[in-house]
C-alpha cells in the first residue's frame, strides 16, 4: 500500500503541529505502509488575505482565518492533483481537512485529525470572536471535505460526534483512533515498576506540563496543591511549559521551570525526568481537543487528572489511567481523590501500573498506526 501524505507544511519536521503530523506519518511507516510526502503547498494570494485578516482585526474587532478561504483551498487542491499525476498512489492521506477540501482524484481520500471546525468554535480562546465570513467558510469547507473523503478518522469520540451531529455525515465513514505519545519510549514493565517504586509514599509530586496557563487550568492545579498541603499531605507542584499568571507571589511548594523545548536533547531529558518522578500529571483543561501529553505521562506510569471536556475522556479512562472531573468540580474533589490514593498507597501503585498498560495497549503510535492500517486496507 502506498499513500500520498499531503500537508501544507513540512510534515517531516517534528516541530510543526506539535509533532503530530510527523508522528502520524511515522506510525504509518512503522506499519509497513509506503509514504510519499507531498508538501509544502503554496498559499495563493497570501498578501491579499493577510491584509484582509488585518482589516477584520483592526476595523471590525473580529478574527478572520484565511486558511479556510475557498481560493486558497482550491489552489492547494490543484497543486496536489498536479503532483499526484503519473504517480502510483493507492490512497491520498492527510492529517487535516484543509489540503484535501477541493481535491479531485481517482484515489480514496482519508484524513486523521483531532477536531472539526464546528467543534472548535468558541471552544479554544483563539477560536472565539470569529467573523461571520470565517464561520461560514470554515463550516462549508469542512462539509465539503467530509463529503469528499472516503474515510474520516478522528482521535476522539468527541470530535467524531461533532462531525456526525453538526455536518450530518454518515457515521459509517467516521472512525475513532486515538493518537499516541509524541515521546520516544523503550520502557518495559520492569522499568516502570522501578520508576514507580522510586516515588515517595508520603510526599505528593504534581506536574503541570502545558504552554497555556489559563486554558490548561493552571489556577486549579495551584489550588489543589495548596489545599493538599493544608490538609497535611506534603505536596510539591512543578510547573513546566509556561509561567503562571498570578497577582501574588508563588508559595514555596511550587517550582517553575518555564518553557522546555523537546527539540533539544537536554529538553527531552528534562521532560522525561519530570514525568518519571511525578505522581500525577494535573492538567484541568478548560478546553482540549485531545491531549497528547496524557499519553506521554502514561508512558511513564503517571496517572492523569483532568476535566471531562473535548477529547480528554477518550484518553483518560477513570480508574484505569487517572480521573476526569467536571469543569466546575470543587477543589475538594481533586484533593479527596489524591489523598485517598496516598492513604491506600498500594491502590496508587496499581493505578500507575494500569496507566502504563493503557499506554502500551491503546495510547502509542505503533498501536494507532496498526489500527489505521486495517481501516485503509478495507478501502483498496
Amino acid at each position: 500500500m502506498k499513500l500520498a501524505y499531503v500537508t501544507q507544511y513540512d510534515s517531516t519536521n517534528i516541530i510543526n503541529w506539535s509533532g503530530s503530523g510527523y508522528y502520524i506519518a511515522q506510525s504509518l511507516l512503522e506499519n509497513n505502509i509506503l509514504v510519499e510526502y507531498i508538501y509544502p503547498l503554496k498559499e495563493k494570494y497570501s498578501i491579499f488575505f493577510k491584509g484582509k485578516q488585518y482589516l477584520y482585526k483592526y476595523l471590525f474587532n473580529k478574527k478572520y482565518l484565511r486558511d479556510r478561504e475557498p481560493v486558497i483551498l482550491k489552489s492547494y487542491a490543484q497543486q496536489i492533483a498536479k503532483k499526484l499525476s503519473g504517480r502510483n498512489i493507492d490512497i491520498v492521506f492527510s492529517p487535516g481537512t484543509i489540503p484535501i477540501t477541493y481535491l479531485e482524484c481517482k484515489q480514496p481520500i482519508v484524513f486523521w485529525t483531532d477536531s472539526t471546525f464546528a467543534g472548535m468554535i468558541d471552544f479554544y480562546p483563539n477560536w472565539s470572536n470569529l467573523s461571520k465570513k470565517t464561520i461560514w467558510n470554515g463550516n462549508t469547507m469542512e462539509r465539503f471535505a467530509l463529503n469528499r473523503c472516503s474515510l474520516a478518522i478522528y482521535s476522539s469520540e468527541w470530535a467524531a460526534q461533532t462531525a456526525i451531529n453538526y455536518y450530518k455525515i454518515n457515521p459509517n465513514k467516521i472512525k475513532v483512533v486515538p493518537f499516541g505519545a509524541n515521546i520516544a519510549s523503550n520502557r518495559n514493565l520492569d522499568d516502570i515498576k522501578e520508576i514507580i517504586n522510586r516515588r515517595s509514599s508520603s510526599k505528593c509530586n504534581l506536574l503541570f506540563l502545558g504552554v497555556d496557563w489559563l486554558r490548561k487550568g493552571g489556577d486549579v492545579a495551584l489550588k489543589v496543591a495548596e489545599e493538599l498541603n493544608k490538609s497535611g499531605l506534603e505536596t510539591e507542584l512543578t510547573i513546566a511549559g509556561c509561567n503562571p499568571i498570578l497577582n501574588k507571589p508563588l508559595p514555596n511548594f511550587v517550582k517553575t521551570l518555564g518553557f522546555i523545548s523537546k527539540k533539544t536533547k537536554k529538553g527531552k531529558s528534562e521532560i522525561n525526568r519530570l514525568l518519571a518522578q511525578s505522581h500525577f500529571l494535573i492538567l484541568p483543561s478548560k478546553a482540549e481537543a485531545f491531549g497528547i501529553v496524557f499519553c506521554e505521562a502514561n508512558s511513564f506510569g503517571v496517572p492523569c487528572l483532568s476535566t471531562n471536556v473535548g477529547g480528554i475522556p477518550t484518553v483518560i479512562k477513570d480508574g484505569l489511567n487517572g480521573k476526569t472531573f467536571s469543569k466546575d468540580a470543587n477543589i475538594d474533589e481533586y484533593c479527596k481523590y489524591i489523598s485517598n490514593l496516598f492513604l491506600n498507597y498500594s491502590h496508587y501503585k496499581k493505578l500507575a501500573l494500569s496507566s502504563f498498560n493503557e499506554y502500551q495497549n491503546r495510547l502509542n503510535w505503533s498501536v494507532a498506526g496498526e489500527a489505521v492500517k486495517k481501516l485503509l486496507e478495507d478501502l483498496i
